[in-house]
């Protein structure tokens, strides 16, 4: 099932409670990076995610037999990780909670994704990426003022503030226990990886410049850092922030300073942007995009998923590879001396997962 395993992970085992979103998606990360990861799936379960899925294998388990629990129990004797991203509460109606299995294995790290978190007022309510982005402030700064906030899919709570500080939070753990030999808890809530985002923009003078969406410069407010639409009803990015850059973008528009006047100013963007859009609504996306290419303008393309592989600099780069007749990302960060790899494909529900436990000296019947 499996290719040969390697990365700076290579030899971590992680046993992974499949759940939705950044749950899986933190598992994949950490396969990417050459661990060994079993998902344990439901029988009846859907088939396992096919991109987060990727490097991992799977066995079927029902957690809700003696026999299941067990299964999974002499599983994580083994692991070095567990993944899970149920509800508080569920883990431990399982018999699976951190104090029964750290008892069995205390070096184990114990990895729990949740939206709010382990305690709190919410935390046994639902909740989806944009119900966590809001109550943190995030998501009351994006967008233009005169409509509600647009959704950022779900790249800023699931997986940005989800699974990237799980992620962050296991390989710190594995790191302290080489230390201590003790593993420990990591409650990785996405109210707390989003709000952790947000401490650059918060403080001093900075709620101005960056959340007030009527003025904020990162936010789509000011004529130099927002998309326009092109005469083919496609769209290019502006992101001439410094003064240079900007100079440079009014000179490939062939615009006057002086008739742009100070886009610092708050009263004069919706002239400004006007005289942009009349600008940029005059030629195609793609002839703006090679106008601009190898320039300092920093405007570019907005290209979709389907178009993004093809773009020079993402093709020259690698940023999209073909791998097992699927369009997707190789594995990130990228390392000198012991490169991530994807090992194989996603496996079909219960495969591949008795032959990696058998491999750790665990029996499981599947």
């Amino acid at each position: 099932m499996s290719g040969k395993l390697q990365g700076p992970l290579a030899g971590v085992r992680v046993v992974e409670f499949t759940g939705i979103g950044p749950g899986p998606f933190a598992s994949m990360l950490l396969a990417d990076l050459g661990a060994e990861v079993v998902s344990i799936d439901r029988p009846d379960g859907p088939p396992p995610y096919r991109l987060m899925a990727r490097g991992k294998t799977s066995i079927a388990l029902n957690l809700k037999t003696e026999t299941g629990r067990e299964a999974a129990l002499r599983a994580l004797d083994a692991a070095d990780v567990l993944i899970e991203g149920f509800r508080p509460g569920v883990m431990e109606r399982l018999g699976l909670g951190p104090e029964v299995v750290r008892a069995r294995n205390p070096r184990l790290i114990y990895g729990r994704m949740t939206g709010w978190g382990q305690e709190g007022p919410a935390a046994h309510t639902a909740g989806h990426d944009i119900t966590y982005i809001a109550v943190t402030g995030a998501l009351a700064a994006m967008g233009t003022p005169d409509r509600p906030p647009p959704p950022p899919l779900n790249l800023v709570g699931d997986f940005g503030g989800g699974s990237l500080y799980l992620v962050m939070g296991i390989c710190a753990a594995l790191y302290e226990r080489v230390r201590s030999g003790h593993g420990q808890v990591v409650d990785a809530a996405i109210v707390d990886g989003v709000a952790s985002m947000m401490g650059p923009l918060m403080g001093g003078t900075a709620p101005a410049q960056m959340l007030a969406r009527d003025r904020s410069v990162i936010g789509g407010a000011t004529p130099s850092y927002r998309c326009y639409t092109c005469a083919d009803g496609r769209y290019v990015a502006v992101g001439a922030l410094e003064p240079q850059f900007f100079a440079e973008l009014l000179r490939l528009l062939e615009l006057d300073p002086q008739e742009v006047g100070d886009r610092h100013d708050p009263a004069q963007y919706a002239r400004i942007i006007s005289l942009f859009e009349s600008r940029f609504g005059a030629r195609t996306r793609d002839e703006w995009a090679a106008l601009f290419a190898d320039t300092d303008a920093c405007v570019a393309p907005v290209l979709g998923v389907d178009e993004a592989p093809s773009h020079p600099h993402v093709a020259g780069r690698g940023v999209y590879v073909e791998l097992n007749g699927v369009i997707q990302p190789p594995p990130a960060p990228r390392f000198s001396r012991t490169p991530g790899a994807v090992s194989s494909p996603a496996p079909a529900l219960g495969e591949g997962g008795a032959e990696r436990l058998r491999s750790w000296g665990v029996e499981v019947s599947e």
